[in-house]
């Protein structure tokens, strides 16, 4: 008689077949109901609606969300295909937001079948798929990406409405921005006798300094014997002015979020202190609150660490061979690395202080502080050599957030960009505040980012002469949620506040006083 080891393997076995075969929404039929049973009992399969489930980890509890928004995109690719073969696609509106690297979970995805029932669908974690008869794509207007059937570029630039150009400023002119040519959509206008909507394109691609393809619009149309009148859908000017050669959509967001967003901190930030004449008071104050930043930076992480172990790290008084305990465990190696990491960071504030461009030191030591704050892990045999190369190469998804970073070879993008907006941003408390936001929105390392962002974070804050700023685990969720505003509302006030009010209690703490400094708004263009 098998046991219950033995059972769970065999139901094991058969799920690791399906995904061997690329099955990603598995069907009740995919399974036998005792393996169904079993699996869903022991936390590998987790139920995503009526006859439908996704594998999960059994560590994870029931209403954990961070596996179903990591399988969101493929489960519904699978799912579509399955129920319409290849007769759907995802709305104009979000085929937009897929082609600008916009992954965010919605709360609702709109889908277009000829088959469609109209109806919603409830699936996990309070998300929901609307299903309406509608028109798909017409040949050569449509595009796939990771199984997902959209609407093309250009098509979907045509078929959306004008309220998206307000609602989704950034996406949309990141998707106006990939445009190369006038005859990507001229096509589709022409073709659709769209005057109306070539006189909403042509005012938009103005609003971002295309103008040749705004005046090739208007002339083509006119040719065409239609009566087109140039209309400007956004309600605000572009905040710089746009290449005219195309750019990656994921360049284009972080600098249009950079420069949206900076106008919100600048309301909301304590003015800047100034860097102070001496800098030996400062960079003795960042020692002396190096116990807490790191029991709570580590703790936020959810490493069990005791201000003594990391004090202990600190004096030189922890030995590996005779704490076997300490050195048996993760946790005393990550107090480890951050001990080693912060005394690079704060090699890097001193040279800060003592005048140098905070973008470019960062630019030339965040991979040491990310070296440093692991190598004790890779020399203990927890990580591999692998693990210090850098930058990510696979795809990494952020614990219960909506928010799904971009792909690892936009990375490379994006994280120049960002080094050059901290470079140019005038302001220390919006290189602060957007740096810490920008750095983990990008996530650039499989492990690590939270510790790295407020590096980073702290970093800038010296630059204007701001107290080193600690987030204290005890603020964990409020810290998260301004973070997921940010990241999938694109509302940046709340993390502002939430560093503002930080930063404000530590100046009170260490009697730093600020002076007024008029704030200019970073003159920038692509």
């Amino acid at each position: 008689m098998a046991t219950p080891q033995q059972k769970r393997a065999d139901s094991l076995e058969a799920l690791q077949t399906l995904q061997k075969q690329g099955v990603l929404a598995i069907r009740s039929s995919d399974l036998s109901r005792i393996h169904r049973e079993r699996l869903v009992k022991g936390g590998f399969l987790q139920e995503v609606m009526k006859g439908w489930y996704i594998p999960s980890r059994p560590d994870e509890g029931r209403d954990e969300s961070t596996t179903w928004y990591a399988s969101f995109w493929d489960f519904c690719a699978a799912y579509l295909t399955v129920r319409f073969k290849e007769n759907w696609s995802l709305s104009p509106e979000q085929s937009l937001f897929i082609h600008t690297g916009n992954r965010t979970v919605p709360r609702q995805l709109l889908v277009r079948s000829p088959r469609a029932r109209n109806k919603v669908t409830a699936l996990a974690h309070d998300t929901s798929l609307l299903e309406v008869r509608a028109p798909l794509p017409s040949e050569g207007r449509e595009a796939i990406v990771d199984g997902l059937r959209l609407f093309s570029l250009p098509a979907a630039l045509v078929a959306v409405g004008a309220g998206l150009f307000t609602r989704n400023a950034t996406e949309a002119r990141a998707a106006l921005a990939m445009v190369r040519d006038a005859s990507e959509v001229l096509t589709i206008l022409l073709s659709g006798g769209h005057s109306v909507v070539a006189g909403r394109l042509a005012g938009a691609f103005r609003n971002i300094g295309r103008n040749r393809i705004a005046d090739e619009i208007i002339q083509a149309m006119r040719a065409a014997g239609y009566d087109v009148r140039e209309s400007d859908p956004f309600d605000s000017p572009a905040p710089f002015t746009h290449p005219s050669r195309a750019l990656s959509p994921y360049v284009i967001r972080v600098r249009l979020s950079w420069q949206l967003m900076r106008e919100v901190v600048l309301e909301t930030f304590p003015e800047t202190p100034g860097i102070p004449k001496g800098t030996g008071a400062y960079l003795k104050a960042v020692d002396e609150i190096y116990v807490e930043d790191a029991y709570h930076s580590l703790s936020i992480e959810g490493y069990r660490v005791s201000r003594e172990l990391i004090e202990r790290v600190r004096s030189g008084a922890w030995n590996p061979d005779g704490d076997s305990a300490d050195w048996q465990q993760k946790d005393a190696m990550a107090a480890k690395g951050y001990y080693e990491a912060f005394q690079v960071v704060k090699g890097s504030v001193h040279q800060v202080l003592k005048g140098a461009n905070a973008g470019h030191v960062f630019e030339r030591d965040h991979g040491a502080w990310y070296r440093a704050l692991f190598a004790p892990s890779v020399g203990a045999g927890i990580l591999s050599a692998a693990d210090l190369a850098g930058y990510r190469s696979g795809q990494v998804y952020i614990r219960r957030s909506k928010h799904v970073p971009p792909k690892p070879e936009a990375v490379r993008d994006t994280m120049p960009e960002l080094i050059e907006l901290l470079r140019a941003e005038p302001d220390a408390g919006v290189r602060a505040v957007l740096g810490h936001f920008m750095f983990v929105y990008i996530h650039p390392y499989m492990d690590g980012n939270g510790r790295m962002g407020r590096f980073l974070m702290n970093l800038m804050l010296a630059s204007g002469g701001y107290p080193w700023t600690v987030v204290p685990v005890e603020r964990r969720h409020d810290y998260l949620k301004a973070l997921e505003a940010a990241s999938v509302g694109r509302n940046a006030r709340p993390f502002s506040e939430f560093l503002g009010g930080l930063v404000r209690d530590r100046q009170k703490a260490t009697g730093t006083k600020a002076r007024t400094i008029a704030k200019q708004p970073a003159k920038r263009t692509a």
